[in-house]
């Protein structure tokens, strides 16, 4: 997100066309996830792990060797095939080596690796665009992904080989239940809403709060600090219960960018802002993948990088959006009170599905004393 302006300026193309690239890898991880996973099905996750960050980092290769917008288009793309699984099948592996009880803080401490990563990796990235050119962000990703490959195959697990797996056609049943697409489409419209903001966020930085281009690098830290706590606190309220923490963390995601709207020519009211957009938006990632796990019983892998493919969905819809706002619709101060209405529809959705689940436990209750 730190490079949109850079690319854009050096490729000849708009902001909003820029930000396409983001919206094109998260297209990519939706249409992998599924694909990839049911590929990988049968292999030790542990290879599959390794395999999918040797695509990831051959990726990033060709990105920053890319001669023109069509061919890094193109390159996003094919890195972005291999996220959706290797994420999914990462939370399978992190709540396989916990007790039941402590699923969600185990997503979320693997999760914590991803709000690690972009609160160094962004605004390191956004710095070396800055001063040696976007290629070099990267070739230094590309640099890192060699170095995750060796960590991975040195210090993950190995399978235990204690569960055979589902058959595909049964794995796409479990995945097609009510609860668990609408699980899918919570974490759509969650991530959605976030990303509507977050991918402009450079120019909401500097051409509307006023921040000099290098303060952009600080403040993305700031974000990242956001996410490491929401991500961790998310993870412990799901824990104990799943769905207030559920519902509080999408509606506080919404509130957020609600008030957001209000600050945006604030310079350090935009910078907590930021910080609290990082904090609402990842608190909400264990709840979702904990209610998507536990309602795809029997086709977890699936199921895990279906809904890492869904937030990616949400990126690529909220990209667009953002780009709708910005170029046909008010402009780019619009964007925290169109993107807060994104997440609040998700609450709603997260209402409709407890309604759901409620309805068929009152069934079951009912039909048990007969069947005995």
């Amino acid at each position: 997100m730190g490079l949109l302006m850079q690319v854009a300026s050096d490729l000849h193309v708009s902001i909003a066309a820029a930000g396409l690239l983001i919206s094109g890898y998260a297209l990519g991880v939706f249409v992998g996830a599924p694909l990839l996973t049911a590929a990988t099905s049968r292999m030790p996750r542990k290879a599959v792990l390794v395999a999918l960050m040797v695509i990831f980092t051959l990726g990033n290769l060709a990105c920053a060797l890319a001669p023109n917008y069509t061919v890094l288009m193109i390159a996003r793309v094919v890195t972005s095939l291999a996220h959706g699984t290797f994420f999914g099948v990462g939370a399978v592996v992190a709540t396989g080596l916990v007790a039941e009880d402590r699923k969600a803080s185990a997503i979320s401490i693997m999760f914590t690796g991803l709000t690690v990563a972009t609160l160094l990796g962004v605004p390191a990235g956004a710095w070396l665009g800055l001063h040696y050119g976007w290629r070099s962000t990267f070739w230094a990703v590309a640099a890192i992904g060699v170095i995750a490959t060796v960590v991975i195959a040195t210090l993950v697990p190995k399978d235990r080989g204690d569960a055979a797996p589902m058959a595909f056609r049964e794995e796409i049943k479990a995945v097609a239940r009510p609860q668990v697409l609408l699980g899918l489409l919570m974490t759509v419209l969650g991530f959605g809403g976030m990303f509507t903001v977050y991918t402009y966020i450079q120019p909401l930085l500097t051409e509307i709060a006023g921040f000099a281009e290098a303060a952009v690098s600080p403040i993305l830290l700031v974000f990242g600090v956001g996410m490491i706590a929401g991500n961790l606190l998310g993870g412990k309220f799901a824990d104990r219960r799943l769905l207030p923490a559920l519902l509080g963390t999408l509606i506080a995601l919404t509130a957020v960018m609600g008030l957001m709207t209000f600050v945006l020519h604030s310079q350090w009211a935009m910078v907590v802002f930021v910080g609290l957009l990082g904090a609402a938006a990842f608190a909400t990632v264990s709840p979702l993948q904990l209610w998507v796990l536990q309602k795809a019983t029997g086709a977890q892998s699936l199921a895990s990088s279906l809904n890492i493919g869904a937030f990616n969905l949400g990126n690529a819809f909220g990209a667009w959006l953002g780009g709708v706002v910005i170029m046909h619709g008010p402009g780019l101060t619009a964007l925290p009170w169109v993107a807060a209405l994104v997440p609040f529809s998700a609450f709603l959705v997260a209402l409709w599905a407890i309604a759901l689940e409620r309805k068929r436990d009152r069934v079951v209750m009912v039909e048990q004393p007969e069947c005995a």
